[in-house]
């Protein structure tokens, strides 16, 4: 009898937890994209992104949401596809290729053996997310020239407002700031690729 209570008692708690997981919501998944149009006149330069460091804070599969001055909400149905900081060098380089009119632009990751005109490292000190308002980052960088050392650095700050309170719209708003940073290290590329 006894035996036959904890049995059912088991398969009734499986049962509770099994529809719970199937009454849960699947998350969604959220990328960055290029935005930087290309036109560019076509060259030869070789640029590799990174390394890109994030805060601690965003650095997570879920988006963390900012929902006052001092809290943030981690949103456990909503996350990013891959990791930040290698999207954000995936977007970053994709820009450079299409700013810079090369397709010998690289990640870090990937480019032990590759002979680079120009290393870019990328240090992103916020990237702030608040649905319905704006995406915000602040980024500092540097830009140096691999035959002589020869270094442009700088900051962007970037703050884009969202189309509604999606996080789909929000993704779009860290893409557009990921573009302004993008043409600021391509300007800079520029200016050292002139430099004597």
């Amino acid at each position: 009898m006894t035996h036959r209570f904890v049995s059912a008692a088991v398969l009734g708690i499986v049962a509770v937890l099994v529809a719970a997981c199937a009454s849960a919501p699947a998350p969604k998944f959220y990328t960055l994209n290029r935005t930087a149009a290309p036109g560019a006149p076509p060259s030869t330069v070789a640029v590799v992104v990174g390394p890109v460091s994030i805060p601690a804070v965003v650095d997570q599969p879920q988006i963390v949401v900012s929902s006052s001055p001092n809290q943030v909400t981690i949103e456990e149905f909503n996350r990013w596809a891959s990791p930040l900081a290698g999207n954000i060098s995936r977007v970053v380089a994709e820009n450079l290729a299409d700013l810079l009119g090369t397709s010998r632009v690289s990640l870090f990751q990937q480019s032990l053996n590759v002979d680079a005109d120009f290393r870019v490292a990328i240090e992103v000190q916020t990237f702030d997310s608040v649905p319905g308002d704006a995406a915000t980052m602040n980024a500092v960088w540097a830009v140096r020239r691999t035959r002589d050392g020869k270094t442009e650095s700088g900051r962007t700050a970037a703050r884009e407002a969202t189309a509604d309170k999606s996080f789909d719209a929000l993704a779009a708003a860290h893409s557009r700031a990921l573009s302004q940073l993008s043409q600021d290290i391509a300007a800079a590329v520029r200016t050292l690729s002139r430099a004597p």
